[in-house]
């Protein structure tokens, strides 16, 4: 019998994990990248001595990278180097800022110091967070929900109430603290890469479990060392990438993919795992009667955040930046809204600031810092302009320029821009989205856009738009998820 073959298309995390697990289950696997290197969003930039992470900053959940490289006989340790940071990150209020600490007992001092109680109150509340985490990253994600019945089972039907699935993450956290900051603390993870906190089901409190227990780490290098690492093992595994190559179609014949078409070539495929944007694949390379979804059911879709982002060198090194940094010095509620609510541009908004090269010299000229700016902002705006750019970008570096006293400004050697007009041109981003569909309630599990299609019997989905969902973690398990999906239905 002959060696099946599968077609890849995208080399993001999912797309990666997916070509991996293929090749493990002995299939000839191909992977077709329309950029030049590995990694998707994930992608570096590098200029004037600059190395620059496109993408994903934030390492978290370590525990699913090793789980991920176990399968294949390996460890983390095997294909990159990892640092706990301490702190974590720092937090910029409108009066001063505060480090959160990579030690538990230090943090429920700062807790404590402004909410007598709240210590006690944040042992209560992750223990519930680990609760779910237990349950929602072990065993939930890792099914391809398909069908309510996958969730049947006793430990969930029995844990239901306790995963409170149906009741608000910002809810649930006015339970346990009201100090403003408090909340925002622990708000602030599914605001930046979901939805509104009041609209995001209280199972995602899991992630509080994984920033505070789980910890906030630095892959060496930056975060394309993780992709590289995959990179390596997909290599190790047999798999084959073909770079700068576009996909520009699917033949089908009779209700099966028969032909992958690119600008450079055709493929004969047993199967297709696409890693590209979901409604990209479904618009663009289907026939209108394969697709599985309406143009009506793509528009209804409430989409997580876009971004506007600076990779910005420096020609000195900062003395006060520490690696991440969240400036809330402006209320977290406008912002939300501009996201969510009202799709606009932001009128004052939040921001987050990366300055790796604060340990990771190499990333930078001897003397020099690299440092990348984010602002979340809604999906499928118009007016991506280098002005509105510019307009954005002095607002934010005077910002950190008044909370940490020292001249960005004026050190400037070297800036690039990346947002929603750039997700679209490089990613086929649906609505130029960074991050994919926003975490809310009709938007989880059985309610996402499903990872098998329902009209190509051999035509699978990976990726954050489809299960279990956004971030670097759940991509690895995407990606897991639909190739063992395929598998199980070919053999």
């Amino acid at each position: 019998m002959s060696q099946r073959s599968v077609i890849v298309i995208g080399s993001g995390f999912a797309g990666l994990s997916a070509a991996s697990f293929m090749a493990k289950e002995g299939w000839k696997v191909t992977v077709i990248e329309k950029n030049t290197t590995p990694g998707g969003r994930a992608r570096q930039l590098k200029e004037n001595g600059f190395t620059f992470d496109m993408g994903p900053s934030f390492y978290w959940m370590p525990d699913v990278f090793e789980r991920y490289f176990n399968q294949f006989g390996k460890s983390v340790s095997d294909y990159y180097c990892l640092q706990r940071l301490d702190p974590s990150y720092r937090i910029y209020w409108n009066d001063g800022y505060t480090d959160i600490p990579a030690d538990y007992q230090k943090l429920k001092e700062i807790f404590e110091s402004w909410e007598p109680g709240s210590a006690v109150r944040l042992d209560k509340y992750l223990e519930g967070a680990a609760y779910k985490y237990d349950v929602g990253i072990n065993k939930l994600v890792y099914k391809p929900s398909r069908s309510v019945t996958e969730f049947i089972d006793w430990p969930t039907i029995s844990g239901i109430f306790k995963l409170q699935v149906f009741s608000s993450i910002s809810r649930h956290i006015t339970k346990y603290f009201t100090h403003p900051r408090l909340r925002q603390i622990m708000e602030f993870p599914v605001l930046f890469l979901g939805a509104l906190p009041q609209d995001t089901p209280a199972l995602y409190s899991l992630m509080n479990y994984a920033d505070i227990k789980g910890g906030t780490w630095y892959p060496k290098g930056g975060m394309y060392s993780v992709v590289e690492g995959m990179y390596k093992l997909a290599m190790e595994l047999g798999v084959e990438f073909r770079f700068d190559e576009s996909v520009n179609g699917i033949m089908i014949k009779g209700n099966k993919a028969k032909t992958v078409a690119t600008d450079k070539d055709y493929y004969r495929v047993d199967a297709i795992i696409s890693g590209a944007d979901y409604h990209f694949t479904e618009t663009r390379l289907l026939p209108e009667e394969c697709r599985s979804y309406s143009d009506n059911y793509w528009k209804q879709k409430i989409m997580a955040p876009s971004c506007l982002m600076y990779y910005v060198g420096l020609n000195k090194k900062l003395k006060h930046a520490i690696h991440h940094s969240l400036f809330f010095d402006v209320p977290f509620e406008q912002h939300g809204n501009e996201i969510y609510q009202t799709p606009r541009w932001p009128t004052e908004p939040l921001f987050y600031v990366s300055v790796p090269t604060v340990k990771d010299t190499g990333m930078a000229p001897q003397g020099n810092e690299g440092v990348v700016f984010l602002i979340p902002v809604a999906s499928g705006l118009e007016g991506d302009s280098e002005e509105l750019r510019e307009k954005y970008f002095q607002m934010i570096v005077s910002r950190m320029e008044k909370h940490t006293g020292e001249n960005i400004m004026d050190s400037v050697v070297l800036k690039r821009t990346y947002s929603v007009s750039d997700f679209v041109n490089d990613y086929n981003s649906f609505r130029g989205n960074a991050y994919g569909l926003a975490n809310t309630l009709g938007q989880t599990a059985i309610f996402r856009p499903a990872c098998e299609s329902r009209k190509v019997k051999n035509l699978f989905y990976t990726g954050q738009l489809t299960v279990p969902g956004p971030g670097v973690p759940p991509c690895l398990i995407s990606g897991e998820v639909a190739a063992k999906q395929l598998i199980n239905k070919m053999r």
